[in-house]
């Protein structure tokens, strides 16, 4: 007969040995690394479902911080915005309550005050997060605006604002009239008209009205002749002397969109009252008084208000166009028309990306997989430039403390600050920026809190399909070491096995 050796009787307990110790390494893995395998082919028919969760989880990662890095790059643009308005701010109340004392450079303290905002605000313009700027619209490698001290004083051959300013000045005339000539045409009319007609330069006709007795206005309007004369206004006595307190009434527009209105009062009191022509022997003497009058109220208009509004003027046609416009000259005393600035002989002070569309949409970046927000921003937007043209002619504009109209011209140039400075309905303003801002904002964490969520649930799903019960995992770690332990022995008894010993 044949007798089979104990080993191949046993075979079958080494494969079991072999598979329990494999079972068991599995289990000391999963243990170790809190997963129940740390491939895709050992989740079996789940690893399909496990790599979606895992790229929805990528994605919202990927999401969430780029949300971050843009409210990092908002909250910066805030900050900017912030000290922009605080500036216009200082600069607002600073024109509203300034005294009129000029130090050695002719600038009130006032004026020194929107000097240092002048060239905060460029600052902030000019503020870059990672070397991205944040208010050149596209061109995010570029600076949005040329340097505080080049904008105002300009670069070589480059006219800066201050220049603009003068030359601006200059086209207003020279006979300080501001581009007006008053004439008598009859022994008792009074005519004022502009020197050429189509300037954009000095004071242009508005209206005249007149309470006074027997006397007839006229105009605005050009003359019957010649064709293409400038406009002109009148007004006639006629035969008979006005009244005391009665009134004639010239209004004028200024460049800035302003209008100033000088009325002059007939008067029999002597010393003849300021604002008042005398009432002469007759109508042919009164309407002499009448022109001096005119002459004298014109001249200091022309002097106080008329420059307020020209350097305003000056300041918006270089902000506020592209290319800047300035006086068609020299010589800029005569000049006629405005002419186009080119690279060569004018700064240009924004030198960010320019473009027609929403500077919003300057910069969109994706916070999910369905929304992006729109975060762009370019200096050459209305709310700033008001800002800039405004704070900055208010630093730029000098005078005399020896000029008898000193304190008219500033007096007009402060209120004319003060208004523009403040909030108009239906123009963009700091604040408007900022609620866009604002709303990008409230898009990106709307987007971060719904993550969130749908990120606990995604985690939850995948930690089900590949996480392991550690409590579970040592329970089957103990069995399978006991189970070991038993066939180890088991087989290790059967190996010792002859058949002397069987016997």
């Amino acid at each position: 007969m044949t007798i089979e050796g104990v080993s191949g009787r046993t075979s079958y307990l080494g494969s079991s040995i072999i598979n329990l110790k494999s079972q068991l390494d599995t289990l000391t893995q999963q243990l170790a690394t809190g997963k129940k395998s740390i491939t895709y082919s050992g989740l079996g028919v789940d690893a399909g479902v496990a790599t979606g969760l895992r790229a929805q989880l990528a994605g919202i990662a990927s999401n969430s911080n780029t949300g971050t890095l843009l409210n990092t790059r908002i909250n910066i643009a805030n900050l900017s915005l912030q000290g922009i308005s605080s500036a216009s701010s200082q600069v607002k109340a600073a024109a509203a309550g300034a005294t009129l004392t000029l130090d050695n450079a002719g600038r009130t303290a006032g004026q020194k005050t929107a000097m240092a905002s002048f060239t905060q605000v460029i600052a902030l313009l000019n503020t870059e997060v990672g070397g991205r700027y944040l208010f050149s619209g596209r061109a995010t490698d570029t600076p949005a605006t040329q340097p505080a001290d080049v904008i105002l004083k300009g670069s070589g051959t480059q006219a800066g604002l201050n220049q603009l300013i003068d030359e601006r000045g200059q086209a207003d005339g020279t006979t300080g009239l501001g581009r007006l000539v008053i004439t008598s045409p009859s022994p008792t009319s009074v005519t004022i008209g502009e020197d050429v007609a189509g300037s954009p330069f000095g004071f242009k006709l508005s209206a005249i009205t007149s309470t006074l007795t027997g006397g007839t206005v006229t105009g605005p309007a050009p003359p019957a002749a010649p064709p293409g004369a400038p406009s002109e206004m009148s007004v006639d006595l006629g035969a008979t002397n006005p009244a005391d307190g009665e009134k004639v009434r010239f209004t004028f527009a200024l460049p800035d969109g302003t209008s100033e209105t000088v009325e002059l009062t007939a008067s029999t009191a002597t010393p003849t009252p300021a604002g008042s022509f005398a009432i002469g022997a007759n109508s042919t003497a009164t309407a002499a008084n009448l022109n001096a009058a005119l002459n004298t109220a014109v001249g200091t208009l022309a002097n106080t208000s008329l420059v307020a509004a020209s350097a305003i003027t000056a300041s918006d046609n270089f902000f506020s166009s592209s290319p800047p416009l300035r006086v068609g000259g020299p010589p800029f005393n005569t000049a006629t028309a405005l002419m186009n600035g080119t690279p060569a002989n004018t700064v240009s002070w924004y030198i960010g990306e320019s473009g027609t569309d929403p500077a919003r949409g300057t910069a969109v970046a994706g916070v999910d997989q369905s929304i992006s927000v729109q975060y762009g921003a370019r200096a050459n937007e209305h709310a700033f430039v008001a800002a800039l043209k405004n704070i900055a002619v208010y630093a730029a504009v000098t005078t005399n403390a020896s000029n008898p109209n000193a304190n008219g011209q500033l007096t007009a140039l402060n209120s004319r600050i003060v208004d523009n400075l403040a909030v108009h309905p239906g123009t963009q303003s700091i604040q408007d920026v900022q609620a866009d801002f604002a709303g990008a904002q409230a898009a990106i964490k709307a987007a971060k809190d719904r993550q969130t969520q749908t990120g606990a649930v995604a985690q939850s799903m995948l930690d089900s399909i590949q996480g392991i019960n550690d409590n579970e995992v040592a329970a089957k770690i103990l069995a399978f070491q006991t189970a070991l332990q038993a066939s180890y022995q088991t087989t290790a008894s059967l190996y010792q096995m002859s058949l002397v010993k069987f016997l």
